[in-house]
Order: C-alpha cells, then sequence, then structure tokens
C-alpha cells in the first residue's frame, strides 16, 4: 500500500466520491499503483510550484536572512497555495 498524504486523500475521495472506479481499481489490481503514481505526481509537482513560486515571488535565501519572519509568512502562503492547486489538480479530479 503506497504511503503519503496525497495518496491517502486520493484513496479516500475514490471511495467517497467515486466508489465505482475505485472498486475498478482494486479489483483489478491496480489501485496501489494508481495511488503511488498520484504520489510521486503530486509530490513533484508540490516542489515544481513552490520554487515557480518562490522565483516570481522573490522569496530568496537574502530575504530569509533579512528579514526571516517575512519570509517564513511568504513561504507558508506559498505553500498554502500551493498545495490547494495539487489537490484540485490531481486529488479531487
Amino acid at each position: 500500500m503506497p504511503q503519503g498524504r496525497y495518496a491517502s486523500l486520493r484513496k479516500t475521495y475514490l471511495m467517497q466520491h467515486h466508489y465505482g472506479l475505485y472498486l475498478n481499481l482494486l479489483t483489478q489490481g491496480k489501485l496501489n499503483a494508481h495511488l503511488t503514481e498520484i504520489q510521486e505526481t503530486a509530490s513533484r509537482r508540490m516542489a515544481q510550484i513552490i520554487r515557480q513560486m518562490m522565483e516570481i515571488e522573490d522569496v530568496s535565501e537574502t530575504l530569509k536572512a533579512n528579514n526571516p519572519m517575512k519570509w517564513t509568512g511568504l513561504v507558508n502562503n506559498i505553500q498554502r497555495g500551493a498545495e490547494e492547486q495539487i489537490l484540485q489538480e490531481l486529488i479531487y479530479n
């Protein structure tokens, strides 16, 4: 069974909202592969989005050194936005 937050969220979503698809994947032996793919894709995509947004927002190591509180707030906002995008693109789709 794949471990990971995104795999778990996807499994729960399928069980609650797309039970037919969940059963098909399960009975065909494809559920674990599907969940593993979701977990890996979501993790890669999350890192990519965060990297891109940090570049766009100019959230740098210099900012971190000069104003750690501002840096922390910006990074937290970027992570929340990236997470929301991942949930919409991959988990609840």
